[in-house]
């Protein structure tokens, strides 16, 4: 499948997940930790799941999906 999505798209579909999960303070948080520090997430990544099995990694992600369902919506930032 093709994602025909502008990095634009992308970032705000980012801020807007980090905002309705940590909210305002605590994106701004972590958006200063990632620029400030050198941080490999493909290196954080495999450290994080270095111990979970391919059956647990799937039943996880199929538990994801099922308890959030994909909504082609695009959501507005919040205004806090």
């Amino acid at each position: 499948m093709i994602n025909n999505n502008s990095t634009a798209e992308i970032v705000e579909r980012g801020y807007n997940c980090l905002f309705e999960h940590l909210g305002t303070i605590e994106t701004e948080r972590f958006i200063s930790f990632i620029l400030s520090e050198r941080f490999d997430y493909t290196k954080w990544r495999r450290e994080y799941f270095k111990n979970v099995t391919l059956d647990e990694f799937l039943d996880a992600a199929a538990d994801y999906d099922n308890a959030h369902p994909f909504c082609p919506e695009k959501p507005q930032i919040p205004i806090e």
